[in-house]
């Protein structure tokens, strides 16, 4: 008789088992873990809930697994190790050239530590797709913005950032970056023309290579003065801070009102609802305000330079905009605007890109993480910061040892890199290269 209980009982036990796990595959508290920010368990228990989403998540996220990027069970988890290496690298190319940084992190994030493939797993319109490639995007901005941080003080300390001339561009971009999109938001797609995007990054290319030969750096006489001054002083080991760029003409004041009310515009688009109109009167008020500043000069290494402060300001705001439709980074189209509008040297270039750059992704990164509530995997990132630091340190300090050419084609070369990704994604509809 006992041993028949025992049979009896032993069957319910096993069944109940059965049982759990089968409830357990439909129970989203199974496809989370302790770890997880709740954001992310909130979008995992509504992609289940969702009929076209629930089969994707489940076959994505694998219960019980080691929690991975973001907590999530059986996701990637990008080695600390080489994300500290990889972000060197950004760190480096970034300061360098005042460039590129937005793409180089974004390989690391997306191609390199698998994170892109896997929130393609999910599939488009899963509340985790979308939580995920918003943590990619703004990782990236971390890294860049950190960069540009880091390169700014580094090149203002030496001397080699010209500070009005990227205050203006910062001034554009605020406003650019969300201004045009909101304004022409559901009329243009910018998008759509990503191949032809492409063939224009090929074209600026080819244009700096034709800039590097006799005839077209005859017309850059400014700049290749100011580039042998700067490399003959070095290699005396003259050069210093004292001999950099030097403000002898334009009103301060101006600029930094212009430049606090595009952040006001920006802040309020952002934080306030309702009442769109003040961020438009605020963002264009900051364009106007820029004619009034009038011309800018400063000298770097006894070469003298000016420009009409309104210029680079609607450069930034085309900048920008290009960018946001884009959902890429402007440094790379910032560089050639300054070395064949502004007529720079690319001493110059890399720290006047990166203040640009670095007010742009502060104003980014506070909107999705503040606005919107964007997460990011601070374990990792935390490391890769590191990296940043260490390589935007390098960056400036051996920038200066590369002729004026060297870094002109460091930038090239990359250039062409970008312009094959846009333009084989634009037209055959996948990128052929990383």
């Amino acid at each position: 008789m006992r041993g028949k209980r025992f049979w009896i009982w032993s069957a319910v036990l096993l069944l109940f088992s059965f049982m759990s796990l089968a409830w357990a595959q439909v129970d989203s508290k199974d496809y989370t873990s302790p770890r997880m920010p709740a954001k992310m368990q909130e979008a995992i228990t509504a992609s289940l809930q969702d009929e076209r989403h629930a089969q994707a998540t489940m076959t994505a996220i694998t219960p019980g697994e080691r929690p991975g990027y973001l907590g999530i069970p059986g996701a990637p988890d990008p080695n600390v190790l080489l994300g500290l290496l990889w972000a060197i690298w950004v760190g480096w190319i970034f300061s360098t050239v005042g460039a590129f940084g937005g793409i180089m992190a974004g390989i690391g994030h997306i191609t390199i530590f698998g994170l892109g493939p896997y929130a393609r797993e999910f599939g488009r319109g899963n509340p985790v797709n979308s939580l995920l490639t918003d943590s990619i995007r703004v990782s990236n901005q971390w890294l860049v913005g950190f960069s540009a941080l880091v390169s700014s003080i580094n090149y203002y300390k030496m001397g080699r950032l010209a500070l009005p001339l990227g205050a203006c561009l910062a001034v554009g971009g605020i406003g650019g970056s969300w201004l045009i999109p909101e304004l022409t938001a559901g009329k243009i797609s910018l998008r759509a023309y990503v191949g032809w995007f492409g063939l224009i990054v090929w074209v600026l290319g080819f244009f700096l290579i034709y800039e590097m030969t006799p005839k077209g750096s005859a017309k850059k006489k400014e700049a290749k003065a100011a580039a042998q001054a700067f490399e003959k002083s070095v290699k005396e080991k003259t050069a210093s801070a004292d001999m950099g760029v030097k403000i002898v003409e334009g009103s301060q004041t101006l600029l930094v009102v212009a430049t606090a009310l595009a952040l006001a515009g920006a802040a309020w688009i952002n934080f306030v609802p309702g009442m769109k109109i003040i961020a438009y009167l605020f963002a264009l008020s900051s364009i106007v305000l820029s004619y009034f500043i009038g011309q800018i000069r400063f000298t770097f290494y006894g070469v003298e330079f000016k420009f009409q402060a309104w210029i680079p300001v609607v450069g930034g705001v085309v900048i920008a905009a290009i960018s946001s439709f884009l959902g890429i980074g402007g440094g790379f189209l910032y560089v050639p605007f300054l070395t064949s509008v502004a007529g720079l040297p690319m001493f110059v270039v890399a720290g006047t890109s990166a203040l640009a750059v670095l007010v742009s992704m502060i104003v980014s990164v506070i909107s999705f993480m503040v606005a919107k509530g964007v997460l990011v995997g601070w374990a990792f990132i935390g490391m890769e910061l590191v990296g940043i630091v260490v390589g935007s340190m390098i960056g400036p300090r051996t920038s200066k040892y590369l002729p004026d050419k060297v870094l002109k084609l460091i930038f090239i070369v990359l250039a062409f890199y970008v312009g094959l990704r846009y333009t084989s994604t634009g037209f055959l509809g996948y990128s052929i290269v990383p």
